[in-house]
């Protein structure tokens, strides 16, 4: 078997979870948080819409983390990211953040907006 080591460019890998908290890049943050490749901030959750409209033209797909289940996401959050041209896969915050990383180290532009488990 062969192992790589992963290398990330600016953004930030999640390098862990637990209840109501994420780890990434070393640092623990608590409640809902965006992960772009402009940095990492806490996030208003599902109300929060304008920070993940500013990254239409930087992202090719953004993940959101619903929390411990997958969940739909609400309409009025839905809608004006699909007509802002923004793919968006919602999921569970687990898998949100396992396939981040693993875009993220292939290189791609990839966001994250996270619910806390």
């Amino acid at each position: 078997m062969r192992l790589n080591e992963i290398t990330y460019t600016d953004a930030v890998p999640v390098d862990g979870y637990g209840p109501g908290f994420f780890r990434i890049g070393g640092k623990v943050l608590e409640g809902p948080v965006l992960v772009l490749p402009t940095g990492v901030k806490s996030w208003g959750g599902f109300d929060d819409l304008e920070p993940l409209l500013a990254m239409t033209d930087a992202l090719d797909v953004l993940f959101i983390g619903t929390g411990a289940e997958v969940a739909h996401l609400p309409k009025a959050l839905r809608d004006p990211l699909d007509q802002a041209g923004l793919g968006v896969e919602a999921m569970a915050s687990p898998a949100a953040c396992r396939t981040y990383n693993i875009l993220l180290s292939e290189g791609r532009r990839v966001g994250l907006a996270l619910i806390p488990v």
